[in-house]
């Protein structure tokens, strides 16, 4: 986060789309940070389980320093997700998308009189284009080329984009290096 300038205790909410590794196991590192060095109040807002989910992760990162050391030091809240609700004095909705056998969170953001919707995984089904439907702006995963199971391919992107052109598009979780035409990091790319 110090890399692009953003301030790890500043951030008072994190949302969670699902419990899959690639888009947890991320969050140790930023939780030692909150508990050691800027201990202000953060919420987790995720699905069902989230508060177990997390702990259990961080129960395994630290072991039994976890529970006698850090837990007690760390200024957490945890929250399921409302189909509506408001975090950090952000109003927000749930749009439940297609994601393997699980599912995964979408969430439509107001901020500053604009929407921000973002998909975590997903796949290209109805519930996708009502969650960007009239967004400002759209963060939504494009994994790759082709088939790519439970998930958006850049092909399926393109057509999102098309349907929703007045919609600001900014695409993640693509492969990095491994295929012709992948992004490097912190490279944006224009779908």
């Amino acid at each position: 986060m110090s890399r692009v300038g953003v301030d790890a205790g500043a951030i008072e909410a994190v949302f969670l789309t699902h419990f899959h590794g690639d888009h947890t196991l991320g969050l140790p590192p930023f939780v030692l940070h909150r508990v050691f060095v800027d201990p202000r109040p953060i919420t987790f807002l995720g699905p069902q389980g989230i508060e177990e989910r997390l702990e259990a992760l961080w129960e395994i990162s630290w072991g039994p320093d976890w529970q006698k050391v850090m837990r007690p030091r760390f200024n957490v809240r945890y929250e399921v997700a409302k189909p509506v609700g408001k975090v950090a004095g952000y109003k927000y909705e749930t749009v439940k998308l297609d994601h393997g056998t699980s599912g995964s969170n979408g969430y439509r953001i107001w901020v500053e009189g604009k929407i921000l919707a973002y998909s975590g995984d997903t796949e290209p089904t109805a519930p996708l284009d009502a969650l960007v439907e009239g967004a400002d702006i759209a963060i939504v995963e494009a994994t790759g080329p082709g088939d790519v199971f439970s998930h958006m391919s850049w092909e399926d992107a393109t057509a999102l984009k098309k349907r929703h052109p007045k919609t600001r598009f900014m695409f993640n979780h693509v492969y990095n290096g491994t295929v012709d035409g992948a992004v490097a990091d912190f490279q944006v790319i224009e779908v």
